[in-house]
């Protein structure tokens, strides 16, 4: 159980697809001028990741290791086709809003990079839950940043005004500078937190006190004592 924990922690923060990894950007960019795009597009690529990561787990002793890719996209293919007439006819004006990002699921590099690097790698469950890990980062990691898009370029979340109606929206904010924008100072944020938690934990080198070390060193053993 603590190795499922650790692959949906190691998803949504310490090998965040966005944050970490800075991968997809063109969606993130793209489709996160307002939080609902971004949850939709989040959930679509969640959904295709966590059934391409469970086929290819459970075929990956059957797919030949030299048309292993080929094989990787045809699977991933199938599921955005899928993925893809399901939110035409259930959910047509989020589809309509997506656009031409939906069929790109396919050449999503966070997909086909865990089949690669995980699922054809290792079993089943393991699969499903790398999967399920990264996705809710992807799917979070756009929430973040269309919510603050949408918050300071339209005034509202998910179509529901927050700000008063003396605000006056800054429009270039649901813009492609806006998108650079947000997602720059999101990153700067995120790293700067990083690295001062690993400051906090890094290793530090003391004085070795000879007397105290149960060595009988008598001061001529050298060490160094390290102390987290």
């Amino acid at each position: 159980m603590i190795k499922y924990i650790e692959r949906l922690k190691n998803g949504i923060i310490t090998e965040n697809p966005i944050f970490v990894q800075v991968l997809a950007m063109c969606p993130t960019l793209a489709v996160t001028s307002s939080a609902e795009n971004a949850v939709g597009m989040g959930l679509a690529t969640t959904a295709v990741l966590i059934f391409s990561n469970f086929l290819i787990s459970a075929l990956r002793k059957v797919i030949p290791d030299k048309i292993r890719i080929p094989a990787y996209i045809v699977v991933i293919a199938s599921f955005v086709t899928i993925v893809d007439m399901l939110m035409q006819g259930f959910v047509p004006s989020l589809y309509k809003s997506l656009g031409i990002f939906i069929p790109l699921i396919v050449v999503n590099c966070v997909i086909l990079g865990r089949a690669e690097a995980y699922a054809g790698k290792n079993d089943v469950i393991s699969s499903i839950f790398d999967a399920i890990g990264m996705g809710l980062g992807f799917t979070v990691s756009l929430f973040a940043v269309g919510v603050i898009r949408e918050i300071i370029g339209a005034g509202s979340i998910l179509g529901m005004r927050v700000m008063p109606e003396s605000y006056k929206p800054a429009s270039i904010m649901v813009l492609a500078p806006g998108a650079f924008f947000t997602l720059g100072l999101l990153m700067t944020l995120i790293n700067y937190i990083n690295i001062k938690r690993n400051k906090g934990n890094s290793t530090k080198l003391l004085e070795h006190d000879c007397s105290k070390c149960g060595l009988g060193c008598a001061g001529r053993c050298g060490n160094i004592d390290l102390v987290k």
